[in-house]
């Protein structure tokens, strides 16, 4: 008899501290989200961006502090892991997330495109993962995609990067 006592203490135990740690996980990334409380709304897309250059279905896997691939993003839901579909147009890059809330990178606020290994949460081989740098207020932002055809990547690093430097060339005249 007190075999099964133990037995189902040592489950309940077990089962209390899950449900301990669960909650302090969920405490801790609401405590985040409020220390980035003074980073702005996120911008939606204009109703008519223009012609789609490039799209591409796949993962969104959150978004840091440019250079801080640790410091994660949750504040407007940008810690949110999420299905995306992302296109590409002269008017900046559109980020649809069904089930997240959607964002739009306008051209100028652009920076930069690379492939990198990980981002907070996430590392995967060498050169898994676009990442693009942008301007959100007066804060530098890396957000990590991986598109459902890994090929697709360096064409998309090329198109963002040409993009990038043909707007800082313009805004120099």
């Amino acid at each position: 008899m007190t075999d099964w006592a133990a037995r189902a203490g040592w489950v309940v135990g077990l089962g209390l501290f899950v449900a301990l740690v669960y909650w302090l996980m969920r405490e801790g990334w609401k405590w985040r989200g409020t220390l980035q409380s003074d980073l702005p709304a996120l911008p939606t897309a204009p109703d008519d961006p223009g012609a789609a250059k490039l799209v591409l279905s796949g993962r969104y896997h959150g978004s840091t502090t440019a250079g801080q691939w640790l410091d994660r993003i949750v504040a407007h839901g940008l810690g949110t892991r999420s299905r995306v579909e992302l296109t590409l147009t002269d008017a900046g890059l559109d980020v649809v997330r069904p089930g997240a809330a959607d964002f739009f990178v306008p051209a100028a606020a652009l920076r930069e495109a690379r492939l990198d290994k990980g981002i907070a949460g996430k590392v995967l081989t060498e050169g898994g993962l676009l990442v693009v740098t942008w301007a959100h207020g007066d804060k530098l932002i890396d957000s990590g995609f991986r598109s459902d055809h890994a090929a697709e990547h360096n064409e998309w690093v090329e198109e963002l990067n040409d993009m990038i430097n043909k707007t800082e060339t313009e805004g120099a005249r």
